[in-house]
């Protein structure tokens, strides 16, 4: 962070003389909710074989998440859309069948859980499963102690650098300016899963990050 302060002008006594600081803290903290984004694709010549067989493997699949205690308002449909599929050859388009996405997201607090919830959605056949999002449901909670942390080290700062130029600091700043970006903390982890008994989920922690900057008079 840089630092700055203004030298002493001695031929005026009376003009009030500024010190410039910045603060910073990162707090670490484990996620407490979670969203899955995953789903199921089919394809066929008949866009309305794909879509039919689509709609039976999802409702199988949202059956057996609320067999394992997903409820309905966990769920939610992410995307849904039938594209046509073409083949390529010597520079000529071949149509080849038509590909119907449909992809739901599951919410929940319980983050133990993820690793079962991916393996129903396998064993229910999911064959997508793009990403799983790890969040704070509160984190202006941690954010807020972030910044009332970073305050203090910018004025234990201040005083350092007023200790060392020989000044009085007046403790009470004239300006403190808030820098950190207070979009709430994501962690997104995305791979390849196979139908394995428990799959280990590690979600790691959130950083919070809370910068500011200010000046103090001498």
């Amino acid at each position: 962070m840089n630092q700055e302060f203004s030298a002493p002008d001695r031929n005026n006594h009376h003009k009030a003389h500024v010190l410039k600081v910045s603060g910073s803290e990162t707090l670490q903290t484990a996620p407490d909710q979670a969203t899955i984004t995953l789903g199921v694709i089919t394809e066929d010549q008949d866009p309305q074989k794909a879509q039919q067989a689509n709609s039976q493997s999802i409702a199988h699949l949202i059956t057996g998440l609320q067999s394992i205690g997903i409820s309905e308002d966990q769920l939610k449909t992410s995307e849904y859309k039938i594209d046509p599929q073409y083949d390529y050859i010597d520079g000529k388009e071949f149509f080849k069948n038509y590909k119907v996405h449909y992809i739901i997201q599951i919410q929940t607090t319980e983050i133990e859980t993820i690793g079962s919830i991916i393996d129903t959605a396998v064993s229910r056949g999911a064959n997508s499963i793009s990403s799983i999002r790890f969040s704070l449901s509160s984190p202006e909670l941690y954010y807020n102690q972030a910044l009332s942390l970073a305050l203090k080290n910018a004025y234990e700062k201040a005083l350092s650098m007023a200790r060392t130029i020989g000044i009085t600091l007046k403790p009470i700043p004239i300006l403190v300016e808030e820098l950190s970006d207070t979009t709430p903390p994501t962690l997104y982890q995305t791979s390849s899963y196979t139908k394995l008994a428990a799959t280990p989920i590690q979600p790691g922690e959130l950083n919070i990050t809370a910068t500011v900057r200010v000046e103090y008079t001498y």
